[in-house]
């Protein structure tokens, strides 16, 4: 019997001693990388449909606060794009506008789980979270004409700088992203993530659509014929009579433009170590 007592209270200690370890282990923190794909959304994908993907890769610092909370800095590339042959629309089909562009992202975030998180603890290994932020993008719309890359801003397609008081839009925009994903430690120093982020943005421009026409007659022809912006502002001619006659809609300006990211993401964690307190 006495062994049998001193058997249990060995394996008590040893339990409570793991137990213990584990609440004194720290997550600091973690960086790591993530990749999946993106998709834009806006005045040529106004209906959110999900059938043009691009890749999408970051990478990231989270700083945790507690087993719940973390602030992350990340930074991330993707490229977006879209055309109108690819809309159900009859009107989108003979407008036939396209364009891809480079999107270069900064953000900041908070990151709160809706489980504690511990790598070291079996039982708290897993937990959904939710995301929400402010950053910045670059962006510079571009498509094809003749095989060759046509940048747009530049062109002012919709008259920005010269028609009825419309402003050149820039090429720095913010987003706000807000998202939910999932997260899992296969180990102590090693997390596995999914995440979907939609974002928000400032701008109506990623596409270099956003307003009306302003009319073939607004861009001067050159010896060999209509000038490049008066080709790139209405490309309904590629597929029939042109339509781009002064104040027809050519885009919804009442509707900014968006991007969603859906990524993988693998992590290494930044741990310390709390002395365990002296006091009993």
């Amino acid at each position: 019997m006495k062994k049998f007592i001193a058997l249990l209270t060995i394996s008590f200690a040893f339990t409570m001693s793991s137990y213990a370890q584990m609440e004194e282990y720290v997550q600091e923190g973690e960086f790591g990388i993530t990749a999946g794909l993106s998709h834009y959304f806006g005045d040529l994908d106004h209906n959110f449909a999900l059938n043009r993907p691009k890749i999408a890769f970051g990478a990231f610092f989270r700083k945790q606060f507690g087993n719940y909370t973390a602030i992350r800095l990340s930074g991330n590339y993707t490229l977006l794009g879209y055309s109108d042959i690819y809309s159900k629309n009859v009107y989108q089909q003979r407008r036939n506008l396209s364009f891809n562009t480079n999107i270069f992202e900064v953000t900041v975030q908070g990151d709160f789980n809706f489980f504690k998180f511990i790598p070291t603890d079996p039982a708290h290994r897993f937990t959904p979270y939710a995301t929400v932020g402010i950053g910045f993008f670059s962006y510079d719309p571009y498509a094809f004409y003749q095989n060759k890359k046509v940048y747009l801003r530049p062109l002012h397609t919709e008259g920005e700088t010269f028609y009825q008081g419309r402003k050149e839009y820039g090429s720095i925009a913010l987003c706000f992203p807000i998202g939910f994903g999932v997260k899992y430690a296969i180990n102590d120093r090693i997390n596995l993530s999914f995440e979907i982020t939609q974002r928000f943005t400032t701008t109506d421009y990623i596409d270099d659509v956003s307003t009306t026409y302003i009319g073939i007659d607004k861009f001067p022809s050159t010896a060999g014929g209509k000038s490049l912006a008066g080709i790139m502002q209405d490309r309904s001619f590629e597929t029939g009579t042109p339509i781009g006659i002064e104040g027809r809609q050519r885009g919804f300006s009442k509707q900014n433009d968006q991007y969603a990211t859906a990524v993988f993401g693998i992590a290494f964690n930044i741990t310390s170590y709390r002395c365990p307190s002296a006091k009993p």
